[in-house]
C-alpha cells in the first residue's frame, strides 16, 4: 500500500502588500492633529524672534533711571523729604545702595552688624551713631519694656539687686572697644557718638580715628574711662552718666574723673553730668579750665555740700539746669562765700526737689542776674521759695508747671516785684484760681507780650463742655457731686 503526499492548496489571490505611508495621506487623515502642530510650532518661532527683537526695547522703557548716573539720582534723592526714603529704598538694589549713602544718622540695635562690617558697606557716610541700644544683651523672652531716663530697653523677669543691666546683660569691655575700632576705621568723619560701657583703649582708638567729633555720650564712664578724654581735640558737647539707680551701680565719676575732664576738653560749650559725684573742687576745676562752657546741665547729682559756689567760676555761663536732683545743696555756706553768675540768662529746674529754701536761696543769689526761670514738676515750690526768687531782679519770662503748692497770692506777689516781666506761663498748678485774680494782677495781664494762663484743667474742660452742649444734652451722666 502506498500513500502519497498531496501539496498543500494555496491562495490563487494573495493579498496586497501594504504602500509605505506617505506625508499626503497622513496629512488627509488626521488633519486636525497635524495641522494644530505645525501652526504651534510656526507661532513658537515667531514669538521667538519678537522677544528677541523687544527685549532691549522693553529694558530702556521699565527701568529709565538706569540713563542717569549715581551722582545725578542722588542728587534727585536729596530733594525728596526723608518720609519717602524707605519707600524708594524698596524699589530696587541700586536705589537701595543709594538710599544708604544719603543717611547720616543712625540707631544700631544688632553689635554683629557693626562687627561683620555690613554697617560700613551699607550706610558709608553716617556721621552720628548711637550704640547703646547695642551695647546691651537683648534677653531670649523680652516680656517687660523698661522705661528709663536715660535708655528703653527690654528686660527679663530675672532681676539684680544691682540693677537691671547687671549679670552679664551688657556686652563686655573688650567687645564693645574692639567695634570701637571698626567704628572709627570705618568712619573718620564721624561727629557725634554715644556708646555704653566703652574703656580707654576704645575711646583712644575713636579719637585717634575721628578727628572731627564734637558730640560725645558717654554712659557707664568711670574717672579711668575719662583718661582719653583729651584725644578729643574739637569736643565741644559732652554727656557723662555715672552712676543710674536701677540699671546698674558700679560705675564712679568722682573729683579725679572732672579734673580730668576739665584739663582735657578746654573748648567744651555744654556739658552734662548725670549720676556724677564730686565736690566744689570739681566744679571749680571746669569752669577754670573750659572758658567755653555757656551750658552746665546736672541730672541726679551726688555732688557734696559747698559746691554751688564754685559756679562763680563758670565766667560764661549762659545756662544751668538741673533734671531729677533730690537735693540742689546741702550745705550752700556763707553768702559772700557763694558769688554769682554775670552771663546767666536761663535758670530751669526739672522734676527736682526743692523743699530747702536754705539751698534754694543760695541758688537764686548765685542766679541773680538770670532772666529767664523754668520751674517743671517739681516738688516743694510753694509760696515761700518763689518769694526767695525775687532777688533776681532781671526776670523777664516765667514758666511754672505742675506747680501744686503754689496759690494765686504767692504768684502775685513774685510777679508783681519784675518790673520787666514780659512772657508769663502758668499750666496745671491747681491751686491758682481764676476767681483770685487781684485787679493789679489782671493789669499786669494785660501789658505782657506773651500770657499762657492754664493753671486748671478742670476750668479748661468745663469751658469745652459750655461750648460744645455736651453738659446740657447729657445732664443725667454730669451730676455734680
Amino acid at each position: 500500500m502506498s500513500y502519497s503526499c498531496s501539496p498543500e492548496k494555496q491562495n490563487p489571490h494573495p493579498p496586497l502588500k501594504k504602500s509605505p505611508s506617505s506625508w499626503s495621506n497622513l496629512w488627509f487623515k488626521s488633519p486636525n492633529k497635524t495641522l494644530n502642530h505645525v501652526v504651534f510650532t510656526m507661532h513658537l518661532k515667531s514669538l521667538a524672534k519678537h522677544q528677541i527683537q523687544l527685549q532691549p526695547q522693553k529694558t530702556l522703557i521699565f527701568d529709565r533711571t538706569l540713563l542717569l548716573s549715581d551722582e545725578l539720582l542722588l542728587r534727585v534723592f536729596q530733594k525728596l523729604p526723608e518720609s519717602q526714603w524707605k519707600p524708594n529704598s524698596l524699589v530696587c538694589k541700586r536705589w537701595l545702595s543709594l538710599q544708604g549713602r544719603l543717611v547720616r544718622s543712625l540707631k544700631l540695635l544688632e553689635w554683629n552688624f557693626l562687627e561683620s562690617g555690613r554697617l560700613v558697606s551699607r550706610f558709608p557716610n553716617l556721621t552720628r551713631i548711637d550704640l547703646v541700644h547695642a551695647c546691651i544683651v537683648r534677653p531670649r523672652s523680652c516680656s517687660v519694656l523698661l522705661n528709663h531716663s536715660i535708655v528703653s530697653v527690654s528686660v527679663d523677669l530675672e532681676v539684680s539687686e544691682k540693677g537691671f543691666l547687671e549679670n552679664g546683660k551688657l556686652l563686655a569691655s573688650d567687645v564693645v572697644d574692639r567695634g570701637l575700632r571698626f567704628l572709627a576705621s570705618g568712619y573718620p568723619n564721624l561727629r557725634k557718638l554715644a556708646v555704653l560701657g566703652a574703656s580707654e583703649l576704645g575711646l583712644l582708638s575713636v579719637a585717634e580715628e575721628c578727628d572731627t567729633l564734637q558730640d560725645l555720650e558717654l554712659i557707664r564712664c568711670s574717672d579711668d574711662t575719662l583718661r582719653a578724654i583729651s584725644g578729643f581735640e574739637n569736643l565741644q558737647i559732652l554727656k557723662l552718666i555715672g552712676i543710674a539707680e536701677g540699671l546698674y551701680n558700679k560705675s564712679l565719676v568722682s573729683d579725679i574723673g572732672l579734673t580730668i575732664l576739665a584739663q582735657g576738653c578746654s573748648r567744651l560749650v555744654k556739658l552734662e553730668l548725670s549720676g556724677c559725684e564730686g565736690s566744689y573742687d570739681g566744679i571749680r576745676a571746669i569752669g577754670q579750665c573750659c572758658q567755653m562752657l555757656e551750658e552746665l546741665t546736672l541730672s541726679d547729682h551726688r555732688t557734696e555740700g559747698g559746691w554751688l559756689s564754685a559756679l562763680s567760676y563758670c565766667e560764661n555761663l549762659k545756662t544751668l539746669r538741673f533734671q531729677s536732683c533730690r537735693r540742689i545743696d546741702v550745705c550752700p555756706g556763707l553768702d559772700e562765700h557763694l558769688g554769682s553768675c554775670p552771663t546767666l540768662e536761663r535758670l530751669h529746674l526739672h522734676k527736682c526737689q526743692l523743699r530747702d529754701k536754705l539751698s534754694m536761696r543760695a541758688l537764686y543769689m548765685v542766679c541773680g542776674a538770670v532772666r529767664d526761670i523754668v520751674v517743671q514738676d517739681c516738688w516743694g515750690l510753694d509760696n515761700d521759695i518763689l518769694g526767695l526768687a525775687t532777688t533776681c531782679r532781671r526776670v523777664k519770662e516765667l514758666s511754672l508747671e505742675g506747680c501744686s503748692l503754689l496759690t494765686t497770692e504767692g504768684l502775685e506777689c513774685a510777679v508783681l516785684s519784675w518790673k520787666d516781666l514780659q512772657k508769663l506761663r502758668v499750666v496745671s498748678c491747681k491751686n491758682i484760681k481764676d476767681s483770685e485774680v487781684s485787679p493789679a494782677l489782671s493789669t499786669l495781664f494785660s501789658t505782657l507780650k506773651e500770657l499762657q494762663w492754664r493753671p486748671s484743667t478742670r476750668s479748661l474742660l468745663s469751658s469745652c463742655l459750655v461750648e460744645s452742649g455736651m453738659g446740657k444734652r447729657g445732664s443725667k451722666f454730669f451730676k455734680k457731686t
